[in-house]
């Protein structure tokens, strides 16, 4: 099993760990700053380097049961088991994609409908929803996230047990992505205070820490995808 270190602090860039196997899917740690591909969030990248070697790990996937693969370049030399190693992020893009994340977060506040699937992307994100009908004014939409984005809202995590979550099937929006069960609780994030709360959903991503972190967004297209759905694009400003 994989110690989740992203998910103790989203910013740690740089963390040692020692080699544990060499997987199907890439090499497994005993502590990963890498997150795993999954639910619409990118697998990280970044870098392993130990004493006469280096690896570019250019994904980072699940493995067998609580272990994270990190997925090496094509020829790449692997650290051998036991070896302990210096792992470094592509802090540049995480920070993307945890900007992103947060901002899909809002948009699911803007337009309260259920969500039928989304992606994360550092260039483009999105979010596809339950809407028959077109807006009737997007930009009023844009308008209204980048102001609960300016807002500098709080954004924190708690856990709850997955009994409470089956007690309030509400919390979950999206239809397409279940959260993930089985360890007996799921974890929760919170944008806002919990007296002024603007969103609550279970999450397993990394998110920046204040909603101000992400900056000013656009809109891409407003896709019709099918009858009874239609897909939201954003960029990031910069």
């Amino acid at each position: 099993m994989t110690e989740a270190l992203f998910r103790q602090d989203a910013y740690l860039r740089q963390a040692p760990a020692r080699v544990v196997a060499h997987a199907a899917r890439g090499v497994v740690l005993d502590r990963s700053l890498f997150y795993p591909n999954g639910g619409g969030q990118p697998g990280d990248r970044g870098n392993l380097r130990w004493e006469g070697g280096a690896m570019e790990v250019v994904d980072t996937l699940k493995g067998d049961g609580e272990d994270i693969a990190l997925v090496p370049q094509d020829g790449a030399d692997l650290p051998p088991v036991g070896t302990q190693v210096m792992q470094s992020l592509d802090w540049e893009l995480r920070l993307r994609h945890m900007r992103m994340h947060t901002a899909l977060h809002l948009l699911s506040v803007v337009i309260p409908l259920p969500v039928t699937g989304g992606q994360i992307g550092a260039e483009k994100s999105r979010l596809d929803f339950a809407m028959e009908t077109p807006p009737a004014d997007k930009q009023v939409l844009e308008d209204a996230l980048n102001a609960l984005i300016a807002r500098d809202l709080e954004v924190s995590e708690r856990w709850i047990t997955e009994a409470e979550l089956d007690a309030n099937p509400g919390l979950v929006k999206t239809m397409s992505v279940q959260p993930p069960k089985g360890a007996g609780r799921v974890r929760l994030v919170r944008i806002g205070t919990a007296e002024e709360q603007t969103d609550l959903q279970p999450c397993g991503g990394t998110h920046v820490r204040r909603t101000s972190e992400i900056g000013p967004v656009r809109f891409g297209k407003v896709e019709k995808k099918s009858r009874l759905n239609r897909r939201f694009s954003i960029h990031l400003a910069d």
